[in-house]
Parts: structure tokens; sequence; C-alpha cells
């Protein structure tokens, strides 16, 4: 991919994918069809995945810019650079950016799987309550996509709670009953000075494990995704479930979250990255360097 992000792009770049859209909706599903194939998961071949649901939650923040990823053409430029990495080997992305992607020929031989519940927006007063606005397994499984994602917050203090955990069970079981992944994203959190914060040590991420895996009336298909925390050895041994690891909105330098990286895709069960934010914009604006660094980290050698 020779997108140069440091210079200035022609604001009609995309201008096809406007007049397709309008006038060929079809496309989508041709872009689909005739789409190839990843050829599957393989223990000991750890996963790339790159994440870009965020906008769908009006969760468009990176750093101190609130408003980083509401550029849609930058997010699809970033995207390109990051999926010509031959070993970024898939997407986890929100109906619009999907079908973006499809049309623009960028999944070829990838991993495809679909954001599910986006009710839950950033900053809403009733944020908990995080209904399934996106796609759903019937959806997903007409584009050929592998799974679907969940987001599933547990916050002790919300009756939402029970809500989402059941509509949670409910796409777990509709994705099993199509042979599709259901990749769990579960937190524990709760509400500081109004705001839903996720508590991020061992001891909750390990109740969140148990209560996600849990979910539906099978875990054949069942994925987690999980945040790098403290004591990532604790988490691991809490599950047997097959685990990509979230990057989240970076705080720290970039060598110090590629460290924890390393350190924890080491771990048994680890069955690679789901990062989106940290490799899309990181601090220098390589993309394609962020995603190289990255991708050293996994293993690979099944």
């Amino acid at each position: 991919m020779t997108i140069n992000l440091n210079e200035e792009r022609d604001p009609r770049r995309y201008e096809h994918l406007n007049r397709t859209r309008l006038e060929d909706p079809q496309a989508v599903f041709r872009a689909a069809s005739s789409r190839k194939r990843h050829p599957g998961a393989v223990y000991g071949n750890q996963n790339f995945i790159v994440a870009a649901d965020h906008p769908a939650r009006g969760a468009n923040k990176v750093g101190d810019n609130a408003l980083a990823m509401a550029d849609r053409r930058d997010l699809l430029d970033r995207l390109q650079v990051a999926l010509a990495n031959p070993a970024v080997d898939g997407v986890l992305a929100s109906p619009d950016i999907l079908d973006d992607l499809l049309l623009l020929g960028a999944l070829e031989g990838k991993l495809v799987f679909g954001s599910m519940n986006r009710g839950g927006l950033s900053g809403l007063i009733n944020e908990i309550d995080d209904r399934f606005t996106g796609h759903t397994a019937q959806a997903l499984e007409k584009l050929g996509a592998d799974g679907g994602k969940m987001l599933t917050r547990i916050h002790y203090g919300d009756p939402a709670t029970v809500a989402t955990l059941e509509a949670t069970a409910k796409a777990v079981d509709s994705l099993a009953e199509r042979g599709m992944y259901a990749m769990v994203e579960p937190f524990i959190s709760e509400t500081v000075n109004g705001a839903i914060k996720n508590d991020l040590s061992a001891d909750a991420v390990i109740k969140s494990v148990g209560i996600a895996s849990a979910l539906g009336a099978s875990s054949a298909y069942t994925w987690m995704k999980l945040p790098v925390v403290d004591e990532m050895e604790r988490v691991m041994a809490s599950t047997t479930l097959p685990t990509v690891l979230l990057g989240g909105d970076p705080s720290g330098s970039p060598d110090e979250v590629f460290d924890t990286w390393e350190a924890a895709l080491k771990l048994p069960g680890v069955q690679g990255l789901t990062v989106g934010r940290t490799l899309l914009y990181p601090e220098d604006g390589d993309v394609a360097a962020a995603v190289a660094t990255a991708a050293s980290l996994l293993n690979t050698s099944a």
C-alpha cells in the first residue's frame, strides 16, 4: 500500500465509494461473495486482527484528540496501510466500515469479524444498556464473515447489565448455530464521576471471564477478547477459550505497550492481537511501522 499519511491526500480519493453506494448497493454483497476467505485459525499461529468499530459507539477519541477517528477517509487510509501488511490477517469492524473495505477489495484472504452491539454509546446516560444495533449473525453469514464481536460490560450497580448479558448469550447461540466464532469482550465496569470505567485489575478481569465464558448454550465457538493487565498469567489460567488481546486507548509509551503485549503473547491460550487505535494512530504517525512492530511479536511457528 503506497498511501503516504504524511502528505496531503486527494479529498476525492474515495468518491467512487459514494457513487457505488448510491447506484449499485448490491456491489457490497458481490464483493463479499467473491472474496477469498482466510484458511482459518490454527493454534500456534497467532492471529493479528485490526479493530475499527469505535466510531459506531461514538468513541472517536485517541489520546488527547477527541475526533481522531472521525475522518472516514483518513481512517480508511490507515486501515488499508495496516491490512496491506501480510502479517495482518483480519479485521474487526462495524457494518459501514466493513462494507467500505469490501468495496475496496481490502479483505482478500482475511479473517472478518463484525461488530454486533454498538448501542451503548460512549457517555450515554444509559450506556450499559448496550443493545445490538450492528451486525447480526444472519448478516455476517451472508457476508462470509468468520464471526461477530460483542462488548459485554458487567455493571453490578446498573440493572441494564442483565439485558446485555441475555442479548450476548443469544448472539453467541446464533453465531454457534452457523459455525461462526463469538468474540466476547467482557469487563467489570462501574460508574465513576458520572462516567463508565472498566476495572482493569486481574481479579476483575478474571471474574468477567468466568461470567462471559458461560454465556450461551455452548461455548464451542466462543473466543475471549481481553485487556492486557498486570498478572496476565492468572488471567489466562482462568479460561481454556481462545483469547485475543485488545489494545484500548494507548496511555503508556509505545515501547511500554509493545513490551506488555510481547509478554502476554507468550502465554498459553493467547491466540493473537485484536488492536485498533494503538496501531492505527501511533504517536509518530507511522502506521506501517507500528503494525510491523506488533507483527514481530506474534508467534507463527505452527
